[in-house]
This record gives structure tokens, sequence and C-alpha cells, in this order.
């Protein structure tokens, strides 16, 4: 359930931004997510239609990318994404690897009124 605590972490970065740069709405948060990251994105979605009422991005679209995982093999030197679960080099079969990505979790952009 710690979905609940990064969509409050969403909701107050990107409120303080919008407050910042003179924006009275946010109408759409862009935000990644890694299919390493332990975040289910519908989760995220539902705590934010419940938790940004009141503020200045109520009723924005929230508009979520999933990034898949990615490795670097150190036996052939594949660089590439890879399948879920599966942690060996695809190419050589190697669990000589290194993931590169899969695990990022960010605000990418925002769009403001």
């Amino acid at each position: 359930m710690h979905e609940l605590s990064v969509t409050q972490n969403i909701i107050k970065i990107s409120s303080e931004e919008a407050l910042k740069h003179n924006a009275s709405k946010v109408k759409e948060i862009r935000i990644k997510v890694g299919e390493l990251s332990g975040l289910i994105p519908s989760c995220i979605q539902y705590y934010f239609d419940i938790a940004s009422q009141g503020t200045p991005v109520e009723g924005a679209l929230l508009n979520i990318e999933k990034i898949p995982i990615a490795i670097s093999c150190s036996n052939c030197n594949y660089e590439g994404n890879i399948k879920e679960k599966s942690y060996n080099c695809p190419v050589c079969e190697s669990y000589n690897v290194k993931i590169i990505r899969g695990n990022e979790f960010l605000i990418d952009s925002l769009e403001v009124d």
C-alpha cells in the first residue's frame, strides 16, 4: 500500500510546481513507473482521484508510462529489454547482467493552465 504515500507525493510536488510557476490548475501529470518499482498504476490512479480533491491537481489527467526492464550483459554486451522475471541475457543466456532500466519512478512533466 505504498502507492498512497507515493500518490500523496505526486500531488504535493505537482501542486508546489504549479504554484511556483503561477499556474492555477494542473491539467496533466506525466509519470514514469518502472516494472521493478513495485508500484501498481491502477492503485496510483485510484488514490490520485481521491487524494487530489481540493488541490490544484484535482481533475488532472494522470498519464502513467510503464518502463520495461532492460539489462546490460557483461558476457556478450547485449543491451536491451527482457521479459519480466527473466533476469538472464536473451542472447547468451548469461546471468552476468546489470539492470539498467525498470526501477524508475518519476514525474516526467506537467501541463498547466
